[in-house]
């Protein structure tokens, strides 16, 4: 090996990274303890940014094409080195490439519980996860205060740095925003899009980094407010709880069943019902309730007072025999007094008695 062959072994002449990884975010070029020659060729790629580094400070910026270094194409170093008559011997320098393609799929997702006040269910603990897009956008801030010397920096190096930072800030963007526990599941997309103003902001100015897209997946409640959820849906789904109880009887008579004391009972609460249904609508305001359909009219029947029943005209207005009214009253379920040897029922105390 002849003398120039050594030196020539000895200086870089091509300075390229060829990246065939998907995680890596900044490579450091392996310089072998070997000195840049003057005219060498530095080949940048698309999605690649070039940062020289001299003695801990930045020197020139390089986007994708290629490049040959001489004084021309590098001022900051040469201004650096200082340099007095332009680039004429070899030097040393660190060179670090940095991928600036878009890094997708990334997860986030909040460790402990976030705090939320909801106007419908107060206080709540609620639990989010999701994906999120980021780009590199300013080189030197990035290596600055993230990949530092590492000769390789993955993604993953920085993933619970990112997800920390980023759970914070939905956090209290997701509290000040006041959207109802009911309406997160809704408003999926429209919280994403929301939260990238206030978190660009963050992620660019103390890591040099830019979140393309957030995208919230799910945001889940503890159990027990997901079974208070479910109750709320039940109610909902069956309306008029009046009209539901006309539909279980008309369903309960349809089918013929229950006979016996359970059936009794069953009728009786139904008819209860609807005589307070009556009542709210006004059909207690005075005179004798409407008889039944198909019952015969009665016969020369002494009006009763609006005040003051009695057990033939509460066992009409609530749709059950009159036997059954005497047992309710004998029991003393329905308050009434005896005057000789029939019942009065007032109207305060059937309205108690509905009540209950």
């Amino acid at each position: 090996m002849g003398l120039m062959d050594f030196i020539k072994g000895e200086l870089l002449e091509i300075i390229e990274w060829q990246d065939d990884s998907r995680d890596t975010i900044a490579w450091r070029f392996p310089d072998d303890d070997k000195a840049i020659k003057n005219g060498a060729q530095l080949i940048v790629r698309e999605s690649q940014t070039a940062q020289f580094l001299y003695l801990g400070q930045f020197g020139d910026t390089f986007g994708p094409g290629k490049h040959t270094l001489v004084t021309d194409n590098i001022p900051v170093l040469t201004r650096i080195k200082g340099w007095k008559y332009g680039f004429q011997s070899p030097f040393k320098a660190d060179v670090y490439f940095v991928n600036t393609r878009l890094f997708t799929g990334n997860k986030w997702g909040t460790a402990n519980p976030i705090m939320l006040r909801d106007a419908d269910l107060g206080i709540v603990r609620a639990r989010a996860y999701g994906t999120y897009d980021f780009r590199v956008v300013n080189v030197q801030t990035f290596l600055k205060e993230v990949a530092g010397s590492d000769h390789d920096f993955r993604v993953d190096e920085f993933g619970d740095t990112m997800r920390s930072r980023i759970v914070s800030i939905f956090s209290d963007a997701l509290a000040s925003a006041h959207v109802p526990v009911f309406d997160v599941a809704t408003r999926y997309t429209e919280l994403g899009d929301a939260l990238l103003p206030l978190i660009n902001p963050v992620i660019s100015s103390k890591y040099g980094i830019e979140v393309a897209s957030f995208i919230v997946e799910n945001v889940s409640v503890p159990p027990e407010v997901e079974e208070a959820i479910d109750k709320r849906s039940a109610m909902s789904a069956i309306g008029n709880l009046n009209d539901y109880v006309k539909y279980q009887m008309a369903q309960g008579m349809a089918t013929g069943g229950g006979g016996g004391a359970a059936g009794m009972a069953s009728e009786l609460a139904v008819g209860f019902a609807v005589a307070k249904e009556l009542m709210q609508q006004g059909g207690l305001t005075g005179g004798s309730p409407p008889p039944l359909p198909g019952a015969a009219p009665a016969a020369a029947a002494v009006p009763a007072s609006p005040d003051v029943l009695d057990p033939a005209t509460v066992a009409r207005m609530l749709g059950v025999s009159e036997a059954d009214v005497m047992t309710e009253i004998e029991s003393g379920a329905i308050a009434a007094k005896k005057i000789g040897s029939s019942y009065r029922v007032t109207r305060a105390a059937l309205d108690a008695f509905l009540a209950h």
